[in-house]
């Protein structure tokens, strides 16, 4: 006879008695063994940063995509399973276009947020499915300003003005707690991300790894190219 806790083990719709849905504190795992990312809003947008962990020089660099661009105006950064995270992005991309079509206009940042975590959140509740084991930071500009949320497995959302997932999160977030200024400027907004990343890895940064997406007020959606975001690198860690 199996053990009867084994039940809140294997089934996402099934609390413990203490409360817990096991099958989520597990997709929280898949992200925290995910590449770290981080997200700070500065004064005239949001950067996204990306450590995409680069295990072996005979992978090339650019077919490894951590950030991706939703619309003109939002763009978000993933950690933990990339095939979830694809399919969630496809996701988000369709309800921008829906309410672009449906409404005329775009989409606001918290009520983009707020859909798919409301889908993320059905997950965790009906059987047949598990949780989605990535976790997004989604970054935008609006008519209310820079917008940077974090969403959860359980389809829970905050709003940060500095956030990171995946691993070393803590360590990178303590960095951001102690250095994150109001009104900096893009390029210090790069730097203190790319220093807090480094923060929290154990390992050499590699600056081939390092990807960055800004959404700007002016510019909107700008992924910077391989060589502007090793010379950032460069200027944070000196390396």
């Amino acid at each position: 006879m199996q053990p009867s806790n084994q039940a809140y083990d294997q089934a996402s719709t099934v609390f413990s008695p203490d409360g817990r849905l096991f099958q989520v504190e597990y997709a929280r795992e898949a992200v925290k063994r995910g590449t770290t990312t981080a997200g700070l809003k500065y004064k005239d947008g949001v950067v996204l940063i990306v450590d995409k962990r680069i295990n072996s020089r005979l992978i090339e660099p650019d077919s490894i995509e951590k950030i991706f661009q939703i619309d003109e105006d939002i763009g978000c950064a993933t950690s933990g399973l990339v095939a979830d995270a694809r399919a969630l992005v496809e996701r988000i991309r369709l309800e921008a276009q829906i309410n672009q079509i449906t409404f005329d206009e775009k989409i606001s940042i918290k009520t983009l947020v707020k859909n798919i975590c409301d889908f993320k959140q059905a997950y965790t509740q009906y059987g047949g499915a598990r949780p989605f084991g990535t976790s997004l930071l989604i970054a935008g500009v609006d008519e209310s300003g820079p917008r940077l949320f974090s969403t959860d497995p359980s389809g829970a959302y905050t709003e940060y003005k500095a956030g990171s997932e995946g691993e070393g999160r803590s360590s990178t977030m303590a960095y951001f707690e102690e250095k994150y200024k109001e009104n900096m400027t893009q390029d210090e907004s790069i730097l203190i991300g790319i220093k807090g990343i480094y923060k929290g890895k154990e390992k050499k940064l590699n600056p081939d790894a390092i990807e960055i997406a800004v959404v700007d007020r002016k510019k909107r959606f700008v992924r910077l190219s391989s060589e502007e975001s090793k010379n950032y690198v460069k200027k944070a860690i000196g390396k």
